[in-house]
């Protein structure tokens, strides 16, 4: 496995200073954020490290030399956009914008996106896979013609009353992943695996490895803390931040050993990339720097 961080917590820095201290940190990747440029819709989005709008042969060329030059990878191109939201002209905005990720990760050589599917959070599964069946396979089919594989992030997008009722992210557990890869089989459809969503909705997060084998084109790693005490008074169906926080590898719940040792069962050697979304080590860029170093150092128990 290689060992990298995703970029957007380093959301004001640009690209060099970037590459530089995935460097420094002694990474070796980095999924690097290509949002559109301009206002975030939501906290760790809007993050834009690679202008795939106004990406010309030159800025290739500089991109890949100065990662060589700092012998550093960039795992994917990542957008996280909803792309079957109830929203139709931001939908038809994040899909497009979708085809401009995958037409630079086959011009950079990344040859890997990592993304959500989306959801109209205000209808039911059923109904949500329908829109799956539209929306999506001509982008699986997109991406094939140009050599790229499509790592769909299993995060629900539900936290909070905006998200409300179902959350902006169908692709939450193996039972509807089982469904959508037989809607679409191709083997450039896949899935950026994070435990820490699993921990919080209460499900297996190792059985799945094993299973999806074939399928797991990326990891992040970040780690879910669930407040019991909370839980207890508030119970399931309440937003999820009442009851649980994001941490960094380490500080939370997911058993790491075990996790990575399923990895390794069936032999994955892919990008594995530290996600930074504790509230704790953001109060200022110095600690941002260090909760990055922390996981390094703790990861590297198992990950070398």
């Amino acid at each position: 496995m290689k060992l990298g961080l995703v970029s957007a917590i380093l959301a004001d820095y640009s690209f060099e200073k970037l590459i530089d201290t995935v460097s420094e940190l002694g990474y070796e990747c980095v999924e690097v954020a290509c949002w559109p440029k301009g206002k975030s819709e939501r906290r760790y989005a809007g993050v834009t490290h690679i202008d795939v709008d106004n990406l010309t042969d030159q800025q290739v060329n500089h991109i890949k030399e100065y990662c060589k030059k700092k012998n550093v990878e960039i795992s994917s191109l990542a957008f996280y956009p909803n792309t079957i939201g109830n929203n139709t002209e931001m939908r038809e905005a994040n899909v497009s914008h979708l085809y401009k990720v995958i037409d630079a990760s086959a011009r950079l050589g990344v040859n890997l996106v990592t993304t959500f599917i989306g959801r109209d959070q205000f209808k039911s599964v059923e109904e949500n896979i329908e829109l799956f069946k539209e929306v999506w396979p001509p982008i699986i089919n997109y991406a094939e013609l140009k050599g790229v594989k499509v790592a769909i992030e299993n995060c629900p997008m539900l936290f909070g009353e905006d998200q409300w009722p179902g959350g902006q992210n169908l692709f939450m557990s193996p039972k509807i992943w089982r469904e959508m890869f037989n809607i679409i089989p191709s083997k450039n459809f896949g899935i950026n695996l994070d435990p820490s969503h699993f921990i919080w909705q209460m499900m297996d997060y190792i059985n799945p490895i094993y299973e999806f084998r074939d399928r797991i084109f990326h990891v992040h790693f970040k780690d879910i803390k669930i407040h019991y005490d909370k839980l207890k008074e508030v119970g399931v169906m309440a937003y999820p931040l009442e009851y649980m926080s994001p941490k960094i590898p380490g500080l939370g719940d997911v058993d790491w050993g075990a996790f990575v040792s399923a990895l390794t069962d069936i032999g994955y050697n892919g990008y594995a990339c530290v996600e930074i979304e504790d509230r704790a080590f953001e109060v200022n860029n110095e600690r941002i720097l260090e909760s990055l170093k922390l996981s390094k150092r703790y990861l590297e128990q198992f990950v070398i």
